[in-house]
């Protein structure tokens, strides 16, 4: 087996749907000699997390993909048969009122999130090395990133967000966009938890209803990752989108 062909098990190992060969070789680092297959692996892994994966070229074809029709809000309930990979595009807290919503972002983009009434200063660049000095993956790139205040006492979620209900908005490989609605609470969905960018697994048996996936954890499986450029400009939209409703709901109601 051929190098490409080894990093594309490797992925498949780690529960990530394989990319194709041709998108492999364009991901592996171009030095001379190269890293051991471990550290090859976690830099291609990385560098699929924060891919597009609308590039036509991330996937052979056909891509897994959400069903035709599936946006049809006359569709009563079906059940999907094939493991899809997609990306989120938008995330909305609708457990919360906007001034609170106004709250949460302005304490992202400062880099921090409270826990309680204690504020957890957190990393505001990339969550991964693609490399240590010696050239060896980093433990963060083999195990995912670790993600500091943003999970309470034993590993549990805090408190305040185990209520929570989120709406996201889902892209696939083709570019089609689905709302997802958290039928059951999944603690990884969160402002300021999850990236804009972030890839999920949507597995088969997953429902999708009236054109909306419900999310559930046991058929929806996070895989991480984010698209920096998105990320950005998504906090600062929805910042100024809630800034102008929260405005003009005050003038309303003088």
């Amino acid at each position: 087996m051929d190098l490409p062909a080894q990093i594309r098990s490797g992925l498949q190992g780690q529960g990530l749907p394989p990319p194709s060969i041709a998108w492999i070789k364009t991901a592996m680092p171009n030095r001379n000699p190269l890293p051991p297959l471990p550290a090859l692996i976690a830099t291609v892994k990385t560098r699929f997390l924060a891919a597009d994966l609308t590039n036509p070229a991330l996937f052979d074809s056909p891509a897994p993909a959400f069903p035709p029709n599936a946006s049809n809000p006359e569709v009563r309930e079906v059940k999907l048969t094939w493991d899809i990979p997609v990306q989120v595009l938008d995330i909305e807290n609708l457990s919360k009122s906007k001034w609170e919503q106004v709250e949460e972002l302005e304490a992202i983009a400062r880099g921090e999130q409270t826990r309680g009434r204690e504020i957890i200063r957190l990393p505001t660049g990339d969550e991964e090395d693609e490399f240590a000095v010696d050239g060896q993956a980093t433990q963060s790139a083999i195990n995912g990133p670790e993600r500091p205040g943003l999970q309470g006492k034993g590993g549990s979620a805090p408190a305040a967000t185990r209520s929570s209900t989120h709406r996201l908005v889902l892209q696939d490989c083709k570019g089609q966009r689905l709302y997802g609605l958290e039928l059951k609470r999944i603690d990884r969905i969160g402002i300021g938890t999850l990236n804009i960018g972030e890839k999920f697994i949507l597995k088969r048996g997953a429902i999708l209803a009236r054109g909306m996936l419900l999310l559930d954890p046991a058929t929806c499986t996070i895989l991480g990752g984010k698209v920096e450029a998105w990320q950005k400009d998504w906090v600062e939209g929805r910042l100024t989108r809630l800034r102008e409703a929260v405005e003009a709901d005050g003038r309303d109601a003088c």
